[in-house]
């Protein structure tokens, strides 16, 4: 069976080299650029400690200075999972979301027909081409250069001239032997009710586009009579040509990034024209829509953070907005925009040609961040003299902050909007509301500062490969986060998994996921995850001990080891089988706990707004499936089959600070 191309392309610009490498490789972080896209680490198909093996995602290409492997992403997936192309191409499709092509011939006519309309668009380009050189372009010629275009910004840009007469581009082509099915299938010709034939373009400077590959895929015209009804006309959408897959100068920008360049998004062909000419190569647009998600994850796959440059005006400013909110569940950790706003009433052409390409650079200098532009349209124009003015303006923010899928982010940003509101309202620090994020713990009680046990030091020749640490003073200042505060059900339940996975790292690799995706109750316990996510799957546990030493300190190891409620769970005896079943226990629990919270959460928000009897029911639904997930009895047993993993977390969490009952 033969892909058609476009399905190819398509999985290409949806799933990145470096994301698919990724899950077989760990990144030489201090080697690798990522704002560049280059990426390195150990190669995977050899044996080797040294960052040998290059991933170029801006090519899409990798490549071993060890074992000369390379090859492009479907070339990895074949290689590292020892599968064929087609089985290849399936798993990546599966992966993106998309659907196989169906195995008939169709596909194959489809893929034959797209090459054949690519041909007709390529003889269209050289025919503009040579009409923009004629006497009836002379009005276009001088449009142009009163935009100050030099001639070789016309032929880097191919642009052409599509003349007044009404099919002059079908006979140019039909001459050429080029059947009308396809010069209408390419977007070229239009047939009216009358049955006569017209050419798309009439009287248009013409902007050839180019996909990711350099192919032709379509025209945008740019009408040179001032009264005709659309001043900017593009292709339909055919077979070779998707609006909203595409973006103007793409390949081009791609290169420009490559260097160094900043990616700038502007609005329309002469943007990207002019920015280009002022040295700003590395610029495109979308394709005379808004941009869509498509475009969004193109764009991120060429830079982690492309500037958005917003004309000056009402319309500017709410199209910026526009592709902020279609951005946000979208955003995370290496993965944002920034909007760099113009004066009013400029766009990128009309300040360059005016202020010349130092002001440009000024302008994307001092782009501002996302969190700056909805922060704004939360609250310019606006009042907030009442109770209430207040109370809507929080649900606003609390709204934004929770269409952000990635927890890490979501917290940040919730920790900035609070800054913000605590400046915008003059409230100290301590009087701040906090965005989607857990309470902060109570101070800790009288009398409980933690002392490490003496038997955590014997116990720890276990995974030190029979070298325990020299004594030290145990002293309450030792005391790390981790042991002060209120255990809250949540903290004790993180620190089991943690503690589980620190003396199993043979099962990170399955917890990954739940490494990377969970909300942590404290800073700590993050840094403990993110450390235990660098480690190397197959280190030996005296050697992953000794990494998490050097990465998260000894004490704050010890410290969460020698928790009474971390000591006698079962991930601390036992085989790697028990732990896993105890871990994946935790998180389950942790899941159900903090959605039962959620929504007794926003069930409180709306209650204070007006309680109501579904609201009342809301609540105590709420309060049932907390105590289930906090009760719920499981029917696998622990190592020797006396304690079930139900018993041992109902003992936990009935009791204070993670005694058990007999303890206590």
């Amino acid at each position: 069976m033969r892909l058609p191309d476009s399905f190819l392309d398509d999985l290409r610009n949806r799933l990145s080299l470096s994301a698919v490498v990724g899950r077989k490789v760990t990144w030489d972080m201090k080697k690798t650029n990522q704002a560049k896209g280059d990426w390195w680490a150990p190669c995977p198909f050899h044996q080797e400690k040294s960052a040998s093996f290059h991933v170029d995602d801006r090519k899409g290409f990798y490549y071993c200075f060890g074992c000369q492997a390379k090859g492009n992403v479907f070339g990895f997936v074949q290689e590292s999972e020892n599968v064929g192309f087609m089985e290849a191409v399936e798993i990546l499709a599966a992966e993106a979301g998309m659907e196989m092509p169906a195995r008939d011939p169709k596909a194959a006519e489809k893929a034959d027909l797209r090459t054949r309309l690519a041909e007709v668009t390529e003889t269209a380009v050289k025919w503009f081409r040579l009409q923009l050189s004629t006497q009836a372009a002379a009005e276009a010629r001088a449009y142009l250069d009163r935009r100050g275009l030099a001639k070789a910004t016309l032929d880097r840009f191919e642009i052409g001239f599509a003349p007044g007469t009404a099919d002059g581009l079908i006979r140019a082509l039909e001459g050429k032997g080029i059947a009308w099915d396809l010069i209408e299938g390419a977007g070229l010709g239009v047939a009216e009710d009358d049955g006569r034939r017209r050419d798309r373009f009439i009287n248009r400077i013409i902007f050839p586009i180019r996909d990711a590959r350099g192919r032709c895929i379509g025209f945008g015209g740019r009408a040179m009579n001032p009264n005709s009804p659309a001043k900017y006309l593009n292709s339909p959408e055919t077979a070779l040509f998707d609006k909203g897959a595409n973006l103007y100068n793409l390949r081009d920008a791609r290169a420009a990034v490559g260097k160094g360049q900043p990616l700038v998004v502007a609005e329309g062909y002469m943007d990207v024209i002019a920015l280009a000419q002022a040295g700003f190569e590395a610029a495109v647009a979308p394709l005379g829509t808004a941009v869509t998600e498509r475009q969004l994850q193109m764009l991120w796959r060429v830079s982690p953070e492309p500037l958005i440059a917003l004309d000056g005006d009402a319309a500017g400013q709410r199209a910026g907005l526009r592709v902020a909110d279609l951005a946000l569940p979208l955003i995370e950790a290496g993965q944002s925009l920034r909007f760099a706003i113009l004066p009013e009433g400029q766009d990128p052409d009309d300040l360059i040609r005016a202020e010349g390409a130092p002001a440009m650079r000024r302008i994307l200098d001092a782009a501002k961040p996302m969190l700056t532009l909805l922060w704004t349209r939360e609250i310019e124009g606006k009042d907030f003299d009442s109770p209430e003015r207040r109370a809507m303006l929080d649900r606003a923010l609390r709204a934004v902050v929770r269409r952000i899928k990635d927890p890490s982010l979501r917290r940040h940003y919730g920790e900035e909007i609070a800054r913000l509101r605590a400046e915008l309202f003059g409230l100290s620090p301590g009087q701040t509301v906090v965005f989607d994020a857990p309470p902060p713990p109570a101070p800790p009680p009288s009398g409980r500062d933690f002392v490490p046990n003496p038997a955590y030091r014997r116990d720890r020749k276990n995974w030190k490969g029979g070298r325990a640490l020299p004594a030290q003073p145990q002293t309450a200042t030792r005391a790390s986060a981790l042991a002060s505060g209120a255990m809250t059900p949540e903290i004790l339940l993180e620190q089991v998994v943690l503690a589980g996975l620190v003396r199993h790292p043979t099962l990170i690799a399955e917890f990954t996921d739940a490494l990377e995706a969970e909300t942590w109750s404290r800073d700590m316990h993050g840094a403990i995850a993110q450390a235990l996510l660098t480690l190397d799957p197959e280190a030996v546990p005296e050697e992953a001990g000794e990494t998490l030493e050097a990465r998260i300190g000894p004490e704050t190891l010890e410290t969460l080891l020698a928790q009474r409620h971390v000591r006698i769970s079962p991930v601390m005896r036992g085989d790697g089988g028990g732990a896993r079943q105890c871990i994946r226990d935790a998180l389950k629990r942790l899941g159900a706990q903090r959605g039962a919270d959620r929504e007794r959460r926003e069930a409180m928000e709306d209650f204070e707004e007006g309680a109501d009897e579904a609201m009342t029911w809301r609540l105590a639904q709420a309060g049932k499936r907390k105590s289930a997930a906090l009760r719920s009895r499981e029917e696998e047993r622990v190592g020797d089959g006396e304690t079930s993993f139900a018993d041992y977390y109902d003992s936990l969490l009935a009791t204070p600070a993670g005694k058990t009952k007999r303890e206590k």
